[in-house]
């Protein structure tokens, strides 16, 4: 078996790979066909005999759904405790990922890999806990059942008739560094179903009906083997690409199919397939890229991926080395190769592509795919004529050497002036190629022959140099002819290649840009039209599809595109022009999708046929599209998602402050009148008026908490409209204390002079009013307050007047401080709470921004001496009225 001297150096990806492994976790998966098997069980079983070997094996969460053999197993094994997560007024106990960090067993057992946690947890799925306990370097066990794959709901749906609602990206069993495949035969789990070993019998009984019927659970197990056999010889081949081992081996049969620009190419992808299925095997789909002849391998490249094989481009001067080298990497066991008849002078002067399989391809099983019967000899691809000022830049090429041999003939011999021709055809060859080089090989022999050597003006073959030296310049021209051409095709698939990375680092950065899926879908279609001169994109409205997005804009299709596009979005395959589906459609339609479904259809309609390296371009653009739309959908439902947990936040905020605020009032209240109705008589006056005004006061603190509550309900649906005019910040301050129960002491540094604001007098005073109450709640009613204020940007259109409002209180601590604007937030005093319910600031700044004006706090205040209490100020700012 030749090596080339490359293969003996690790694969970079696989070096990469594991290095992005050193630090993590290691996760080991038990992997079940269905409930049942014995996962739990095998988890447990294997971690306390780890534990006996001496490894701080741990609990972190198992379900054992009431099965006795599996409680009887967790024996001595610790167990951490659960962390309760309150939800809709009852308590859900789940797996505690902080507890788990805290600990850093050596092992740790998790069970249900694709549970949901409740609201409120750290991670939506148990999956997520255990990527970052991983993250962690915490080593992780975990069960799983195959029909909870994201890439498998569906076809678990259709054999099962059961849709599984709790799934995880395939890419969770990928992060796995070893799986455990828990195998059962189907008979033998519904045994253990009738003896109640999995389920209560009543509910067994239905389970044997339903899901556990031996049809489905044989189907399941054959997902649960095939995807262990998968990942088996994934690490088989990252075992062999990380340590440089040169392939096949032959652990698992995997074919290669070659797909060349001839007549046998379609029967190889036949062939291929048939193969494979034989197999069990799965298959790939290789061309090598060749230049102009590429375009020919489209169609059976297309054929090869809608029956399902994996598609591989290469590229390389060497075909078999290519071939050989991708084969290696890929772990390949069968090579299938066509046979196409081709003229008997290009068999003599070129060996077949077969023949040279059967010589280097040693270590792999090559088939031979004759030509179909009654298939002509493959024809000579057309060739693209030359311009014609490549053949004038020749001829006026050999013609300025016929000048410059007439200035050195001379001083150099005839033999020498050949030289200067050779010059010539090299010239040619490297700009314009074989063809064109011949020309003027043929062209320079003539002028040197007929210019320069004797009997001068006569075109004459005498002597042997002659016949040496038109021989010597075709050769010069079809070799130099030849690598110029190969050299120009690699240049152009190099340009090609280059051309579609860029096209997708477009696409990235375009997608990447729009924030919600109307922009995106418009983008998508905007990039597609770009490519194929018109493009839509359609998603699924209730049981059909509609037009997203149109560029140019459109509405509507012909039934047929309709059609196409229906079968597309149903098969998730291509449909319209170019592929084997509905080929007399002008539309060509792409199935945009990701592992967690179908997202929409991207439709493009080309004016003439697609060359690959465009198709590969709307591919990637309906790959990315998919993505992009999902990622718009993802960041959609999160913001909702947040917005209703803060909803829900809020709400019970707001009902906890009722029943404590509303309840004090209340009591005190229902006291007081229950002792004016039961004493009347026999109490006196002074009494009886100090109960009656508790009452009265009482009463004003109910109605002022309710008053709130209206005030932000209406800055919130944007009732409040301010009737802004000239306001005099000494009057509104003045109203504002007037309007304390209980003024404190407060001192002013008012200038006399200070300018009128523009504000709403009403607003105005109520914000005054609202953050002279705060500072009296949490300094004390007997804690002075300080109110200054000054001018800022006197002489600009901008001026400002900033009111300043101290208190001496106990401050807030910074923590709190960027939250004190918020709605129900109230800082804690000590070991308590502040009375209120939290809406008084936020209030104030909602009542100021619809002002146009602005408020912040700040604590400690400014120049607080040391032994003082640090206090806060609130600083408010107001346009200066004009």
């Amino acid at each position: 078996m030749e090596l080339d001297s490359r293969d003996n150096r690790p694969d970079p990806d696989a070096l990469i790979a594991a290095a992005a492994r050193e630090g993590r976790g290691r996760l080991k998966v038990f992997l079940g066909a269905a409930p049942g098997v014995g996962k739990t069980w095998e988890m447990l079983a294997a971690g306390r005999h780890r534990r006996a070997e001496g490894v701080d094996v741990v609990i972190g969460v198992v379900e054992t759904h009431g099965r006795a053999q599996t409680e009887a197993q967790i024996g001595d094994l610790p167990v951490l405790p659960r962390h309760a997560v309150p939800y809709r007024g009852q308590t859900i106990d789940e797996f505690d990922l902080d507890a788990a960090l805290a600990r850093r067993p050596g092992l740790l057992l998790v069970d249900e890999l694709a549970h949901t946690n409740a609201p409120g947890s750290r991670h939506h799925k148990r999956w997520e806990d255990v990527a970052e306990l991983l993250d962690a370097g915490i080593d992780v066990w975990a069960t799983l059942n195959v029909q909870h794959l994201e890439s498998l709901n569906d076809a678990v749906a259709r054999i099962t008739g059961v849709r599984v609602r709790e799934t995880l990206p395939d890419r969770v069993l990928e992060m796995a560094d070893e799986i455990e495949l828990i195998d059962l035969p189907p008979n033998e789990l519904r045994k253990r179903l009738e003896q109640g070993l999995v389920y209560r019998a009543d509910v067994a009984q239905r389970a044997m009906e339903g899901f556990f019927r031996e049809g489905n659970l044989a189907a399941l197990r054959e997902m649960a083997l095939r995807r262990a056999a998968e990942r088996v010889d994934a690490d088989v081949t990252d075992y062999m690409r990380a340590r440089a081992i040169a392939g096949p081996w032959p652990a698992g049969e995997r074919v290669l199919a070659l797909i060349g620009p001839d007549p046998a190419a379609e029967a190889v992808v036949r062939q291929a397939r048939r193969l494979a299925d034989a197999l069990r095997a799965p298959w790939i789909a290789l061309h090598v890229e060749r230049g102009a002849a590429d375009a020919e391998a489209r169609g059976p490249m297309a054929m090869a991926a809608q029956l399902g094989a994996e598609i591989e481009v290469a590229s390389g001067n060497d075909l078999v080395a290519a071939i050989l080298d991708v084969a290696r990497k890929r772990n390949v066991t069968q090579i299938v190769v066509g046979r196409a008849r081709a003229p008997l002078w290009r068999r003599m002067l070129r060996r077949s592509l077969s023949l040279a399989l059967l010589r280097r391809a040693d270590a792999f099983a090559v088939h031979v795919v004759p030509s179909p019967t009654g298939m002509e000899p493959a024809r000579p691809r057309r060739r693209i004529p030359e311009p014609i000022t490549a053949w004038a830049g020749a001829t006026l090429l050999v013609a300025a050497m016929v000048g410059v041999g007439e200035g050195l003939v001379r001083f150099v011999s005839q033999e020498t002036l050949g030289m200067v021709f050779l010059a010539a055809v090299v010239a040619a060859a490297t700009l314009w190629g074989l063809r064109i080089a011949v020309f003027a090989a043929v062209l320079s022999f003539m002028a040197w022959n007929f210019f320069f050597i004797p009997p001068l003006y006569k075109l004459t073959i005498y002597e042997p140099r002659d016949a040496i030296a038109i021989v010597l310049f075709l050769g010069v021209a079809t070799a130099t002819g030849a690598l110029a051409s190969r050299v120009r095709r690699d240049a152009l698939a190099a340009r090609s290649r280059i051309e579609g990375l860029r096209r997708i680092g477009a696409f990235s950065r375009s997608l990447g840009e729009p924030t919600t899926e109307h922009e995106l879908l418009a983008e998508i279609a905007r990039q597609g039209a770009g490519l194929c001169g018109s493009a839509l994109v359609l998603t699924a409205q209730g049981e059909d599809l509609n037009i997203r997005a149109a560029e140019p804009p459109a509405d509507t299709m012909d039934d047929a595109a309709w059609a196409a596009a229906r079968w597309t979005f149903a098969k998730q395959e291509p449909a319209g022009r170019g592929t084997g589906t509905m080929p007399s459609v002008q539309w060509r339609f792409l199935s945009m999708r990701t592992v967690r479904g179908q997202v929409g259809v991207l439709g493009v309609k080309p004016g003439r046929d697609l060359d690959q390296p465009v198709l590969q371009a709307v591919a990637a653009l309906a790959d990315q599209g998919a993505v992009a739309i999902e990622r718009v959908r993802l960041a959609t439902e999160a913001a909702r998602s947040e917005a209703q947990a803060e909803t829900q936040k809020l709400r019970t905020a707001l009902l906890s402050s009722l029943s404590h605020d509303l309840r004090t009032p209340l009591a005190g209240i229902l006291g007081a009148a229950g002792t004016l109705r039961a004493a009347w008589t026999a109490l006196d006056d002074a009494t009886r008026e100090d109960l009656l005004r508790s009452i009265e006061e009482d009463t004003s603190r109910m109605n002022r908490f309710l008053s709130n509550i209206m005030e932000m309900t209406r800055l919130e649906t944007g009732e409040i409209v301010p009737r802004l005019a000239p306001v005099s910040p000494h009057d509104a301050i003045q109203a504002a204390v007037a309007r304390l129960p209980k003024p404190p002491p407060i001192f002013y540094d008012i200038p006399v002079d200070l300018p009128d604001v523009t504000a709403d007098p009403m607003l105005l005073e109520q914000v005054l009013v609202n953050v002279l109450d705060n500072a009296v709640k949490y300094a004390g009613a007997e804690s002075p307050i300080d109110i200054s204020a000054h001018v800022t940007g006197a002489q600009s259109a901008a001026a400002r007047v900033v009111l300043r409002i101290a208190d001496r209180g106990m401050g807030i601590a910074p923590e709190h401080l960027p939250h004190v604007f918020d709605s129900f937030y109230r800082a804690r005093l000590g070991d308590r709470v502040a009375p209120g319910m939290g809406l008084g600031l936020a209030i104030a700044r909602g009542l100021m921004e619809a002002m146009g004006g602005s408020i912040d706090a700040e604590s400690p205040r400014p120049g607080v001496r040391e032994g003082e209490a640090p206090g806060t100020v609130i600083t408010l700012r107001l346009p200066v009225a004009v």
